[in-house]
């Protein structure tokens, strides 16, 4: 064992194939308490590149206590293709209660009273801000390398969406801001109940962070053009996309001390992007479940989860990770580590403001930044497998009330 900022013991070198099957215990503000099991398969190879894997694959089966349930598979593979990589994903997440705050961020009207009907009870739950949903996202994505830490990328991914107001039985009888928007036609009526998606991916990449989940150091840049034909449902939804992240990490201190940064920008270059497809991110290779904003665990940790929904949009992601101590368990290299973060982010191109303004739910605020600020606990197995707390608060109660905490795995960049 080690204590802070002092010399560590060698490290275990791991070799061939590692498994580590766990129970899925989490917690999301936005989800409940999640239970189910998950399992991590790593090859090691013959150790030369450890930290660094060969093969991971990840198994997950597990619900959220307010009724939200998850199916997913994915698997990163650095050396099926000579000089590339393979990643795929497949996943299917039901969510039957799930949020929903119009578009725009601020531009969307807040009241903090919506919205029980006079003729139910004063202290009825309400379900203002939410509406069902159901999605099947599949991709897979390759890369090649063109020259040292450069490589070309290309990937195809579909996504099965099917959305519909808030049935269940606690919010009978209630209003839902779902229900003004499809009354009002800024949900159109082709595209209220769900869709299809089909992208086409095709981009350049910049990695040389000297190891995938736990890095202290070096940079990974991706810029990607997403192209999204209408080909299924054909309700004239077709886009075209640009995604462009860059994320570093500076070392303050030897390995101990990482200034890690993430900032990312999405726009819509062309064509109409259906509203069930506002939030999605559109990475090539996923670092977290859901890949969904911005609000939520996987963008501007502590705004209200799809919170803040655009044609294209901005975020940054900045935290100090500090390695506070290391130790040797069950013959696995282990590290605690915590996380002080800051978040922030926006609409940068507005998704059918005129619209918004005509059905009166227009606030009179456009393009105002949401900011949050929290702090997180790491346990951190052999670098790659990372069980993550974090806790965190908006700066504005438009964007959450209470403390948003998260129970689940990985850093979030």
């Amino acid at each position: 064992m080690t204590l802070p900022f002092k010399a560590q013991e060698k490290e275990i070198i791991k070799t061939g194939w590692n498994f580590g099957p766990l129970p899925v215990v989490g917690f999301d503000s936005d989800l409940g308490f999640q239970y189910g099991i998950c399992c991590d398969i790593f090859n090691f190879g013959d150790g030369s590149n450890y930290p660094n894997y060969d093969y991971k694959i990840n198994l997950e089966a597990s619900t959220y206590t307010k009724g939200s349930s998850v199916l997913r598979t994915y698997g990163d593979f650095k050396h099926l293709i000579p000089g590339g990589k393979l990643f795929f994903d497949v996943a299917y997440f039901n969510a039957p209660k799930f949020g929903f705050y119009g578009y725009n961020g601020y531009a969307q009207k807040f009241d903090p009273d919506k919205i029980v009907p006079a003729t139910l009870p004063s202290d009825t739950k309400t379900g203002y801000n939410f509406m069902s949903r159901n999605q099947f996202r599949a991709l897979a994505s390759i890369s090649k390398t063109i020259s040292g830490n450069l490589s070309a990328a290309a990937g195809i991914a579909f996504y099965h969406i099917t959305t519909d107001r808030l049935s269940l039985d606690e919010y009978e009888g209630q209003s839902t801001l779902y229900d003004q928007y499809v009354a009002s036609n800024l949900i159109h009526n082709n595209e209220k109940k769900g869709g299809n998606v089909t992208q086409l991916r095709l981009g350049v990449v910049y990695d040389s962070r000297n190891h995938d989940s736990d890095p202290t150091s070096g940079e990974n840049i991706e810029v990607s053009l997403v192209y999204s034909p209408d080909i299924i449902d054909r309700c004239g939804y077709s886009n075209l996309g640009l995604h462009m992240s860059l994320c570093q990490f500076l070392p303050i201190y030897s390995d101990r001390l990482t200034l890690a940064y993430r900032a990312l920008v999405q726009l819509k270059l062309w064509g109409d992007i259906p509203y069930y497809f506002t939030n999605n991110i559109n990475s090539m290779f996923f670092r977290k479940m859901y890949t969904e904003g911005l609000g939520g665990s996987a963008s501007v940790r502590g705004v209200n989860r799809n919170g803040v929904l655009g044609n294209g949009f901005v975020m940054f992601n900045a935290e100090m990770r500090w390695r506070i101590y290391d130790f040797k368990f069950i013959n696995q290299n282990w590290q605690i580590a915590t996380n002080p973060f800051f978040d922030a982010g926006n609409v940068l191109q507005a998704y059918r403001l005129e619209e918004q303004k005509r059905a009166g739910l227009y606030s009179g605020d456009e393009y105002v930044i949401h900011y949050t600020a929290g702090l997180g606990l790491k346990l951190v197995m052999n670098h790659n497998m990372v069980l993550s707390f974090e806790a965190g608060k908006p700066f504005s109660k438009n964007d959450g009330a209470g403390l948003w905490t998260n129970i689940g795995f990985n850093y979030l960049f």
